[in-house]
């Protein structure tokens, strides 16, 4: 795999058409019928995409070195398995947004916590990663009395996602917002919605898009990796609880995991550097530790340890 490819340069496998066709897939056949779409689908690209291949496996073999008692080979099986979950987050992903996904299919730890504190207060930010399934955060939108939920994402086809999921329920309370880079206006914004009491998702594990990214070097499974600064400090503006996230599947069951991670971030200027650091070594650790629980989750198909931003 090249060295010098950008995650963000790499194509993106779920376009909007592709998504629709599936989609309605789903909607009109059901998970099985699905399967049988994404499997052949899902060995070719495992085939035809090298540099993918090559990081998944490069990802088991450090998961292997690092948590020998997971028990998980680093071989070419098991990096078949890890784009076959990859797969089925896909399906999760299309029950999500269709409304397939009832409330007894989720289960929350830390949930009544984060509304209290939303409650008392204002709204949160939700750090969270290509570790699991974030769009089964859905099903937190549609509850009653629930809080808005606003997701930064990179990808430019961020209005047409929106699009498709009113097609799929017009009343969801999920909102994509794309951004390139955040900017004053895109702090305004998200300001404005934590205000209203609303939550703003941000993901932290993947460096910027912009040429000189703001970036920390911190461990992750035993080995230096790059983290963004921006969604950190994008949240010490905010002034606001912060709290981490991520989505796991067991068995068929999916549990969404919200933990404190901070009433308040505040990074001093004398110590900005340092404050930074500490701060997201410590998101990266939340991370690692979620990680390990469902290793075959993670979807970060690229060199995510190469230091040479």
């Amino acid at each position: 795999m090249s060295k010098s490819a950008h995650w963000s340069a790499m194509g993106e496998w779920s376009l909007v058409w592709g998504m629709r066709f599936l989609l309605r897939v789903y909607l009109l056949f059901g998970r099985r019928v699905l399967q049988w779409f994404l499997y052949p689908v899902v060995s070719y690209y495992w085939l035809a995409n090298k540099s993918g291949r090559a990081a998944s496996l490069d990802y088991l073999k450090r998961i292997k070195q690092f948590a020998p008692a997971v028990n998980l080979n680093d071989n070419l099986w098991t990096s078949y398995r890890h784009f076959i979950s990859f797969a089925n987050a896909i399906i999760d992903k299309l029950a999500a947004w269709s409304g397939a996904l009832s409330l007894t299919d989720v289960d929350y730890q830390g949930r009544e916590q984060l509304l209290a504190a939303i409650n008392s207060c204002k709204g949160a930010v939700l750090l969270g990663s290509h570790l699991g399934n974030l769009e089964v955060c859905r099903m937190i939108a549609d509850l009653d009395n629930a809080p808005r939920i606003n997701v930064l994402v990179h990808t430019k086809h961020a209005e047409k996602f929106n699009r498709l999921l009113k097609q799929t329920n017009e009343h969801s309370g999920l909102n994509l917002i794309q951004v390139t880079e955040i900017n004053a206006a895109t702090s305004m914004l998200l300001s404005d919605k934590i205000d209203n009491g609303e939550l703003v998702i941000i993901a932290a594990d993947r460096t910027p898009v912009s040429p000189q990214p703001r970036v920390s070097k911190v461990k992750f499974l035993g080995r230096d990796a790059l983290f963004p600064q921006g969604p950190f400090i994008l949240a010490s503006l905010f002034k606001c609880p912060v709290y981490t996230l991520f989505c796991l599947k067991h068995h068929d069951k999916h549990t969404i995991y919200f933990e404190h991670f901070s009433d308040e971030l505040t990074f001093p200027r004398k110590t900005r550097e340092q404050a930074m650091q500490q701060t997201i070594q410590r998101y990266a650790q939340r991370l690692e530790h979620y990680c390990l629980m469902a290793p075959l989750q993670w979807f970060n198909f690229f060199d995510f340890w190469r230091l040479n931003e």
